[in-house]
C-alpha cells in the first residue's frame, strides 16, 4: 500500500529547536508517523514531550547551547544512540536571526549566527551520518533552508549568508552520503504563522504586503512543514536527494 511508505515505525528522529513553532511541529509530526523523536532545545520542551508521549511514542529531551555545535555534536548523537537506540532521522531546525544593516552587523551577531545556522548543522550531520553508516540502514537527514536561500534580503547579512549555506551544504551532503543510503534534503519554509510572526501579521499594512505577493492567499502553518518533514523522513522520498523544497504557498513563483 502506498500509504506504508510514509509511515516511520521503528525508526529514531532527532529535531533540535523542537520546544516550540515550527521545531515543535516537526517532531509532533514525526512521532504521528511512527518515530520516537530525541528533542533538542536551549528552551523547556515539556509541551513538545508531553504530546509525543500522548502518542504512545517515546520521547528523550537533551538541553544544548549549538552555538557550540563542535563540541555539542557528539554528545548529543551518543545519548540519542544510548536512550533511543540509534539515528535514523535527523532535522536541523534550531535557528536564529539578527538584524542589523550590513555595514553595522556586529562581528558577534555574525559569529552567533552562523554558528547556530550553518556550523551546528554541519556538526550534528557529520556525527549523525557516522552513526548511519555504521548502523548500515541508511538514514534521512533534512536540513532547514529558508527563502533567503535563494534570495538576498536586507538587514540579515548574517541569516542569508547562514541559509544560502544550507542549500550548499545540502547538496554536497547528498553527494557523499548517497552511496550509504542517506538521503539528505532541506525545507524552504516561507511565510508561517507563529508566534513569532505574529507582530507582523497583526500589523495590517506589511501582513498585506506579504499576503498580495503569495498566490495562495494566506500564511502557511507549522502542519504544512510537518507533512513535508514526514515525507522527507519517509521512504516515499527515498529517491529524492540534494534538494531545497519551498514550501512557501507560491512566494517564489512570483
Amino acid at each position: 500500500m502506498i500509504l506504508d511508505k510514509f509511515k516511520l515505525d521503528g525508526k529514531v528522529a532527532v529535531v533540535t529547536g523542537a520546544g516550540r513553532g515550527i521545531g515543535q511541529a516537526y517532531a509532533i509530526g514525526l512521532a504521528e508517523a511512527g518515530a520516537d523523536v530525541a528533542l533538542v532545545d536551549v528552551i523547556d520542551q515539556s509541551e513538545t514531550a508531553g504530546k509525543i508521549k500522548a502518542l504512545g511514542r517515546k520521547v528523550l529531551t537533551l538541553s544544548a547551547d549549538l552555538s557550540k555545535g563542535e563540541e555539542e555534536a557528539p554528545r548529543i548523537i551518543a545519548e540519542v544512540v544510548k536512550e533511543l537506540g540509534g539515528v535514523d532521522i535527523l532535522v536541523n531546525n534550531a535557528g536564529i536571526i539578527k538584524r542589523e544593516p550590513f555595514t553595522e552587523h556586529s562581528a558577534a551577531n555574525w559569529n552567533l549566527v552562523l554558528s547556530i545556522n550553518l556550523s551546528a548543522p554541519f556538526f550534528l550531520s557529520q556525527q549523525a551520518a557516522k552513526q548511519m553508516i555504521a548502523q548500515g540502514r541508511g538514514g534521512k537527514i533534512i536540513n532547514i533552508a529558508s527563502m533567503l536561500s535563494f534570495q538576498g534580503g536586507i538587514l540579515v547579512p548574517g541569516y542569508a549568508a547562514s541559509k544560502g549555506g544550507i542549500k550548499s551544504l545540502t547538496m554536497l551532503m547528498a553527494n557523499e552520503l548517497a552511496k550509504y543510503n542517506i538521503c539528505c534534503n532541506a525545507i524552504a519554509p516561507g511565510y508561517i504563522a507563529t508566534e513569532n510572526t505574529r507582530p507582523i501579521r497583526e500589523d495590517a499594512a506589511r501582513n498585506k504586503a506579504i499576503l498580495d505577493r503569495i498566490p495562495a492567499g494566506r500564511w502557511g502553518t507549522p502542519e504544512d512543514l510537518a507533512a513535508l518533514c514526514v515525507f522527507l523522513a519517509s521512504p516515499a522520498s527515498d529517491y529524492m536527494n540534494g534538494y531545497t523544497y519551498a514550501c512557501d504557498g507560491g512566494w517564489l513563483a512570483r
